[in-house]
């Protein structure tokens, strides 16, 4: 496991997060398991970012990945009905471009709002979940001012417009940890084995722990639309928000 690889899977998304194409070989293959690739630029799911979709080919022969399952490795999960390539077979991935890149900037956008909301109203994550293009964020929130929807979305996208830069790290465990307000959820989601922490930090805005892909810099989200805030309780606040082109 950690940042670089899951099990034999050597993770180019998380090195590359714009590539699309690549080149691997067929570690293990299974019609019911799914197949699992010595290099993989699938994204495989998590933190609240879902797995990619895309094909493999190979001698002539197109299987379609629809999911990803992940255990001591990372199975890719054909679709149904579609053959599996053998093992030591050499074959060609390829992420579906239209469905990474809006998530890619859905996962951003997230990020600003996560950041523009502890910034201004110091609340905490308490959930949250996307699809390509819309998404919702949870906040421990009990006092929100009567202009709030307005308000966020106005702060939002100021912040997208301002073009901050997107940067990714790798960091020690300890290191990482000792950085103020690393975690903006209100329970420590990193695994307590992970001895290497990826963070995530848009310049000036945010800077947190996170295992998804991004795009370069927030110019790239496009204008954010606040749907909708929720009440979910006595002190959390559900905030929809989606892409708008």
């Amino acid at each position: 496991m950690g940042v670089t690889h899951h099990g034999r899977t050597h993770r180019l998304d998380l090195a590359d997060p714009t590539l699309r194409e690549w080149q691997c070989t067929v570690l293990a293959a299974d019609p019911e398991q799914g197949i699992v690739l010595d290099r993989s630029a699938f994204y495989p799911g998590g933190g609240g970012q879902p797995p990619d979709h895309g094909v493999l080919l190979w001698q002539g022969v197109q299987t379609r990945i629809v999911g990803t399952r992940k255990g001591d490795d990372l199975w890719l999960i054909p679709a149904e009905g579609d053959p599996v390539p053998p093992v030591g077979t050499a074959v060609s991935g390829a992420v579906e471009d239209t469905r990474r890149s809006m998530l890619m900037r859905t996962h951003s956008g997230l990020h600003v709002l996560c950041g523009v909301v502890f910034r201004d109203f110091g609340a905490l994550v308490t959930g949250g979940n996307m699809e390509p293009g819309e998404a919702r964020m949870d906040f421990n929130l009990p006092e929100v001012p009567p202009d709030f929807k307005a308000r966020i979305e106005d702060l939002v996208n100021a912040e997208v417009a301002a073009d901050r830069s997107v940067a990714v790290r790798v960091l020690p465990r300890a290191e990482a940890l000792a950085l103020p307000d690393i975690i903006r959820t209100q329970s420590n989601l990193i695994p307590p084995d992970e001895q290497e922490v990826r963070i995530v930090d848009i310049v000036g805005l945010d800077v947190q722990a996170d295992g998804g892909t991004h795009v370069a810099s927030t110019a790239q989200i496009g204008k954010v639309q606040v749907v909708k805030v929720e009440s979910k309780g006595r002190a959390n606040r559900r905030v929809r928000v989606r892409l708008v082109d």
